[in-house]
């Protein structure tokens, strides 16, 4: 820290006085002195300082008025400093000059050195760049006051990184120094600049610092092959799509620029190879395309080239940016397993064929010069494998089993083939073998039919279409022929119709089908095929007669009733079954509620007359009413009583009336009901209220015939009932009964 000397400025003119004394450099104490014209000398004025650093790092000598700074003063710190001085009466301590304001100012000295707050630096620059091409400007700072001299005045020089850099002295712009700096060559620098203040005079201070330059790639060298003729062995088993062998290209330059692609431009194994690029590595790997041989060819050369695919035009001129070398494939010979003729055999054989049959022959050889026997045998992995057999020296494929068409009509068998010499190289080939069809079986109906036939049926009508299937393929059983099969007589129910289509229909051959008469009837039918020898079944077709509407719906196919054939529905039935068993119900509840009436008044034992008892209490219910017992006044006799009964027909005899309308001899009811009136007054056993009495005598019968039409079958009657049809489904079948009944008459 340098002491720098004190500036006093007055702000105005007063009577107080300020001398400024010269700087002390060298100890740092600066001395003022503040005088009074009011001060005579004889120490009455007192002088007092205030303001800032009064009392700290400005103190004053009150009877003198001389100043002093107690420490060195920075600029940086503090620029300058405001004081208020006074001179005031010792004695009384009232001032006699107004309080003097005044501004002390540090003056600046070159205490600072220049400094770089960002360094150091990392930069990169392209290599080849043109000389004087800009890298980076670097900026030192000063703390001095740049308005007082040179002591923040910088100026910038290098220290570090000639011939190659350079930097301008003012700006502080860093820029290449020599042409075509070349990476491959040399790619870090590192560059030393320095800042020195005072516009770079002796005694001035400085600063420095480092700034790091990467020369960056740019595709300025094109590849090269290491050697301009290649060798490579590759077996004559190596698979198709592996990788045979690797080739390279050297490019001095990285990333992107040293990106390469290789590629086979001529030779006589191109269409047997090729060739790609691995991106990491930038290697060429080389790949089969295609199986070789050596007996037939024992070497292929290539022209491979690898050239970069991202160029840079400003380079080209150091080009070409490609290179081609030979690559010489030597095949080499390997002991191969027997080569079948074919990849894969289809064989055929009759599904009827015998134990032992010939089938077909695989045939295999040894691709090696040495031509050495084969031998063939099945693999047996699978059932289907053990339906064959193969001769070990021929290859002959021959049957094991019978086989069944219908069952299996493809075998999938594999056949393998190895050397003697060298029975542990095999090679496999799929042989497929078809079962011809034989025809063996018969056709048959496709499912089970259920045939109805109205009852109203007429004659020649289609009631049902037949199909029928084949086991057998369509060479013997895609034509077939429908036939009766009923021998000589005629069925004069039903007939056959074949379609020629596959196909036949079942016709009518009368008009009209009863229930009553037969409700099933069988119809067989022959069924053939056109194969050869022609094979046929028979089946037997079951026809049901059904009761269907007039649009041919069927309504019911079961025996029905009597209601039922005159034309009521099953709902109709079973409403009156409903309304039969509430009537019986009622009859039986009714029955039930009169007997449990009667018995008290006929078989109980109390006279009910002679047993009335009065409580003036509610009781406890029938056990209370056993207060009297009249049996003794019963007379004894009542009882044993002859009882007349009342479900009998009146023993009395008729009285006589005159019925201008009847002459029929009857009963007068009036008189028997008389009779039995007397009867119940004298009976000791009946209530004596009245009751109600029942006989169950009805009289003759009415002298009016009976209406009822049941009787009328008998008679013959030339009314047309078919206008019941007309009066709703359920008149339906009675209109069909009697127009039935009327015909079996007619006939």
């Amino acid at each position: 820290m340098h002491v720098t000397p004190l500036k006093l400025i007055i702000n105005r003119t007063q009577t107080l006085k300020c001398w400024r004394s010269a700087a002390n450099e060298t100890g740092g104490i600066v001395s003022a002195m503040l005088h009074s014209n009011s001060d005579k000398g004889d120490g009455s004025v007192k002088y007092i300082l205030t303001g800032e650093g009064a009392g700290t790092i400005f103190i004053i000598d009150d009877t003198t008025g001389d100043i002093h700074s107690t420490k060195s003063l920075d600029r940086e710190q503090k620029t300058h400093y405001v004081l208020h001085a006074q001179a005031i009466d010792r004695r009384t301590n009232k001032p006699l000059e107004p309080e003097s304001e005044f501004i002390i100012k540090v003056q600046d000295i070159n205490d600072n050195a220049p400094k770089f707050t960002d360094g150091p630096y990392i930069v990169t620059v392209p290599e080849m760049s043109e000389m004087g091409t800009s890298v980076l400007q670097v900026t030192a700072t000063d703390a001095d006051d740049p308005t007082y001299g040179n002591s923040a005045r910088v100026v910038y020089s290098i220290l570090q990184g000639q011939p190659y850099f350079s930097v301008d002295p003012k700006t502080g712009v860093i820029r290449t120094a020599l042409h075509n700096m070349d990476r491959e060559a040399r790619e870090h620098y590192s560059v030393v600049i320095q800042a020195k203040d005072m516009a770079g005079q002796v005694g001035g201070l400085s600063g420095s610092t480092t700034v790091n330059i990467t020369l960056t790639d740019v595709n300025d060298n094109p590849p090269r092959f290491p050697q301009k003729h290649y060798q490579l062995y590759v077996p004559e088993s190596a698979q198709v799509g592996s990788a045979v062998g690797k080739i390279k290209a050297n490019d001095a330059d990285t990333g992107s620029n040293a990106d390469m692609k290789y590629t086979i431009i001529n030779g006589d194994g191109a269409g047997v190879f090729s060739i790609s690029t691995d991106k990491e590595t930038r290697e060429g790997i080389l790949s089969l395309k295609k199986p070789l041989n050596y007996e037939k060819k024992k070497s292929y050369t290539l022209n491979i080239e690898g050239a970069n695919t991202h160029l840079d035009f400003r380079f080209s001129h150091l080009g070409p940016f490609k290179d081609v070398t030979m690559l010489k494939i030597i095949v080499g010979d390997v002991d191969e397993p027997p080569l079948f003729t074919m990849p894969s055999y289809v064989m055929d054989v009759y599904e009827n064929a015998k134990i032992g049959t010939a089938v077909g022959t695989v045939t295999a050889q040894d691709p090696d010069t040495a031509n050495s026997l084969v031998r063939y045998f099945i693999d047996h992995n699978t059932e289907e494998d053990r339906y064959f057999t193969i001769d070990a020296n021929t290859g002959t494929i021959k049957t094991a089993k019978i086989f069944d068409r219908e069952e299996t009509p493809w075998y999938n068998i594999t056949v393998a083939a190895s050397e003697i010499d060298s029975p542990g190289l095999v090679s496999h080939v799929p042989v497929g073998v078809r079962i011809l069809d034989v025809n063996d079986n018969p056709p048959e109906l496709a499912r089970e039919y259920d045939i109805v036939v109205c009852e109203n049926a007429k004659p020649g009508q289609v009631i049902q279409t037949i199909t029928a299937t084949d086991k057998d393929n369509s060479a013997n059983g895609a034509r077939f022929h429908f036939s009766l099969d009923e021998g000589p007589s005629l069925n004069p129910n039903f007939t056959l119709r074949d379609n020629e289509d596959n196909t036949a229909s079942i016709l009518t051959r009368r008009r009209k089908y009863s229930r009553t008469t037969q409700d099933i009837y069988y119809l067989p039918v022959l069924i053939s095929d056109g194969g050869v020898p022609p094979l046929s079944s028979s089946s037997t077709l079951t026809i049901r007669v059904c009761a269907c509407e007039r649009d041919g719906r069927v309504r019911t196919c079961h025996a029905e009733a009597f209601l039922s054939s005159a034309g009521l529905s099953t709902g109709a039935l079973i409403a009156i079954l409903l309304c039969v068993v509430i009537l019986l119900a009622i009859v039986v509840l009714f029955i039930t509620l009169r007997r449990s009436k009667k018995e008290p008044l006929i078989i109980s034992e109390e006279d009910v007359r002679e047993n009335v008892v009065t409580y003036d209490d509610e009781g406890g219910g029938e056990e209370d009413t056993e207060a009297f017992d009249i049996t003794a006044l019963r007379n004894p006799s009542a009882a044993e009583e002859l009882k007349y009964r009342r479900d009998v027909r009146p023993e009395v005899k008729p009285v006589p009336r005159h019925h201008p309308s009847s002459s029929l001899d009857s009963v007068d009811v009036q008189e028997f009901i008389k009779q039995r009136l007397a009867e119940a007054d004298l009976d000791p056993s009946v209530p004596p209220y009245d009751s109600l009495q029942t006989y169950a005598y009805e009289g003759h019968r009415s002298e009016a015939g009976s209406i009822s039409s049941l009787d009328s079958v008998t008679t013959h009657s030339d009314q047309d009932y078919n206008y019941l049809g007309d009066w709703g489904p359920e008149f339906k079948k009675l209109a069909e009964l009697y127009g039935q009944i009327e015909s079996e008459r007619t006939t």
